[in-house]
């Protein structure tokens, strides 16, 4: 007789993010914040094409241009430029979904690690890339976005605390990180209260983004490790990665679609992006049938009409956004596309 398990799952529990998305759990606690300022926080999140439920659904995806820009605009508007780090001080490692549990039910804090290196993208943040770097006495834990967002320096703030917080909740009640960097750019009278809250030393104006403890602490077992719960949960997660390998066609579209309005939207600053030379990009993207140019333009279509439906934006902004110098040159690519005008689109769409 066949073995059979007592239990199945036919799929994922949640939608896992796909590339240029993020789980909007980053938002937990934003609408108090804003009450204690006077604010509403509906406004501020539909301030980014955002919808309301944002606020309170944890699993609604959203764009990481949207975090980082709602971020930063949270801090000028209530006179904070710790907004990202004050905001991580209320929340919880949970933010990151169900890959905190894996983290917290590992047998050590290696193991942990390795789990939020490997689900972060599958079920929070597919731009988001984390990395452990191991030296002789030191470890970090590095995180990056591999997607061109411009300035997110509250996002990072944020991140700085939350993965404090996970690393202090895997590696027990003696764990103290040896120091903070921050790709930031960090004011110098601030880095008094950073180093308070996130209790290290802190490096600004780094060049990448991480939290380093003592290598040691890697073996040292989790307080709450649970090996049915790690084994169940696990295998439920490599199962979803499995089904939503990102491809590089996906990665490169969601780095064309932050870059585009930043001007920054070159394959040398995508190869860049997401870790290859540029010849090992044209030859992956290649092997896809693709070519970065083609992908571009497909981007700058699919945007284009986004935006032309929204009536509040001029063809100006529109051809701003798509990384056009000037309206003609913009309503010359749309003509191409699509055989009519962006004018005759719009007023179609009416």
């Amino acid at each position: 007789m066949g073995q059979s398990s007592f239990f199945s799952l036919d799929g994922p529990l949640d939608v896992a993010p796909g590339g240029g998305q993020v789980r909007a759990a980053n938002f937990a606690g934003l609408a108090q914040v804003a009450r204690n300022h006077g604010r509403d926080a509906r406004g501020i999140v539909e301030r980014y094409g955002m919808e309301a439920r944002v606020l309170t659904d944890p699993e609604s995806l959203i764009a990481p241009q949207q975090l980082a820009d709602t971020f930063e605009y949270c801090s000028t508007a209530f006179d904070d430029p710790l907004f990202g780090l004050h905001i991580a001080t209320i929340q919880d490692p949970e933010v990151f979904g169900c890959v905190t549990a894996l983290c917290r039910s590992a047998p050590t804090v290696r193991a942990g690690i390795r789990c939020l290196i490997d689900f972060l993208p599958v079920v929070h943040a597919p731009d988001c890339e984390v990395v452990l770097i191991e030296g002789r006495e030191t470890a970090e834990l590095t995180w990056l976005v591999n997607a061109d967002i411009g300035v997110n320096d509250q996002a990072n703030y944020q991140a700085a605390m939350l993965n404090t917080k996970l690393l202090q909740a895997i590696g027990g009640p003696g764990f103290r990180p040896s120091w903070v960097s921050l790709s930031a750019d960090t004011r110098s009278s601030d880095l008094p209260e950073i180093e308070k809250t996130l209790g290290c030393r802190v490096v600004g104006h780094s060049a990448r983004n991480s939290v380093a403890f003592p290598v040691h602490a890697l073996e040292q077992p989790v307080p709450s490790a649970n090996r049915l719960l790690f084994k169940l949960l696990g295998s439920y997660l490599q199962r979803v990665k499995s089904e939503h390998s990102q491809s590089i066609i996906d990665k490169v579209d969601s780095f064309i679609r932050g870059s585009l309005a930043r001007g920054t939207c070159s394959i040398e600053r995508c190869a860049e992006k997401t870790g290859m030379s540029v010849r090992t990009l044209q030859s992956r993207l290649s092997a896809e049938g693709a070519k970065f140019s083609e992908l571009v333009e497909k981007q700058r279509e699919t945007l284009a009409k986004a935006h032309l439906a929204d009536k509040r934006l001029s063809l100006d902004e529109i051809a701003d956004r798509l990384g056009y110098g000037e309206q003609t040159s913009f309503g010359r690519a749309f003509k191409r596309w699509t055989g009519i005008t962006p004018q005759q689109y719009r007023a179609s769409s009416c």
